[in-house]
């Protein structure tokens, strides 16, 4: 903090009655208001440097273990070990998608919160608990920890590359030298907007995907999970062999979602066993990704509805448009489409459905001899009954 008078002194000043002391130097310069912004700014640099000048040799020693700190194996934890022994409180490293990557100190009365960030992206958050007064030095250190997060992402990168030609090789059907035993969980996300045209789009886009590969890695990493990556299109892919499949996907799921703000949707294969059955996991991953309809939302394959490959199917739709084109031909008002749909879904015998439907038993027994007609088949033969059931409960007819 600097007197009022002390920096017009530097200035050449007369001084000013009363004398203020200023608690930081924005303060400065409504009282300067004929002098410009850079001159006095300077003149205060020139007073806290002499202040400093006798206490150098210690500053230098202190940002020398802040320097020597982010070179560390473990970098974040050392910073954070420095900052809670020179604050005297705690300090908290975070990655982007939530976990506690450091941690050290005992928590003092005030928190501050700085964001890591790179390029608008962010890489993490330092929470700092202490006496209050410390808010500029957390400033300092969050460009270290900057560096120390970029550090350790670019480690997950070169992890990922390395397994992306395995995962490659994986989802082609080659899992040559893997072991067979392990339960394996394939997870894909899908950002909720068509691959863009033009290449410098495009690249922003799996740029994009490539970033939530390195959140989803990172998650696995921490939990000591093997975790194999890699973008294929306009789709994002884990494998990692599953301990607890359900909550790790659960867990993937929520890093995604505390690491970025964009609409995604995330498909979950069920359990596989062994690394020979990718390609199936891929189908199944997509499947689900395919069923999602809350933004940001997950699905996994285990919850389809088990005839959803079935009731998807193009051959289905098919069949569907064609036995009901049939039925209006015999039939333009649609009598004969609402009573089968209605002989499809009642469980009981015929007298219960004509009186359900208010007409005559022989009325309904009439319209369904149509509908037999119109469709070349017999309702009483399973057979016949079992395809035209499933076409009037395709998706694209319910």
């Amino acid at each position: 903090m600097l007197r009022l008078n002390a920096l017009r002194a530097e200035l050449h000043l007369p001084a000013a009655e009363p004398d203020v002391l200023l608690d930081d130097l924005a303060a400065a310069g409504p009282l300067l208001p004929d002098v410009p912004e850079a001159r006095w700014r300077a003149a205060a640099v020139r007073l806290m440097a002499r202040s400093l000048r006798p206490h150098l040799a210690d500053v230098a020693a202190v940002l020398a273990d802040l320097r020597s700190a982010l070179g560390a194996p473990d970098p974040e934890a050392d910073l954070a070990r420095w900052l809670a022994d020179v604050t005297g409180g705690r300090a908290t490293v975070r990655s982007s998608w939530g976990d506690v990557v450091a941690q050290a100190g005992e928590p003092g009365p005030v928190t501050v919160t700085q964001r890591l960030e790179f390029e608008r992206r962010p890489v993490g958050t330092l929470h700092l608990e202490v006496e209050g007064g410390w808010e500029a030095l957390g400033v300092l250190v969050a460009d270290v920890l900057r560096l120390a997060r970029l550090q350790s992402a670019a480690a997950g990168a070169a992890r990922r590359r390395v397994g992306e030609r395995q995962f490659e090789a994986l989802l082609a059907g080659d899992a040559s030298g893997l072991p067979g035993g392990q339960t394996t969980v394939l997870a894909a996300l899908r950002l909720n907007r068509p691959l863009p045209r033009g290449a410098r789009a495009r690249e922003a886009h799996v740029q994009q995907l490539d970033v939530l590969c390195s959140v989803g890695e990172g998650y696995f990493h921490r939990r000591d999970l093997t975790c194999l990556t890699t973008v294929r299109g306009d789709v994002a892919l884990w494998l990692w062999p599953g301990r607890a499949p359900q909550r790790e996907a659960r867990g993937l799921h929520t890093a995604l979602l505390n690491a970025t703000v964009l609409d995604f949707r995330l498909g979950v294969s069920q359990p596989q066993t062994g690394f020979g059955h990718v390609p199936g996991a891929l189908r199944q991953a997509v499947q689900a990704l395919d069923e999602v309809t809350q933004a940001r939302g997950m699905a996994s394959f285990e919850q389809l509805d088990p005839l959803h490959a079935v009731l998807d199917s193009g051959a289905l739709h098919a069949l569907s448009e064609q036995l009901r084109t049939r039925l209006t031909l015999a039939d333009p008002d649609g009598r004969l489409e609402d009573t089968l749909r209605q002989y499809l879904a009642h469980a009981g015998t015929l007298g219960e459905l004509a009186a359900g439907m208010n007409v005559h038993l022989n009325t309904l027994r009439y319209r369904l001899r149509r509908v037999e007609e119109a469709l070349g088949g017999s309702l009483n033969e399973p057979a016949f009954l079992a395809r035209v059931y499933l076409a009037f409960h395709a998706r694209s007819g319910r």
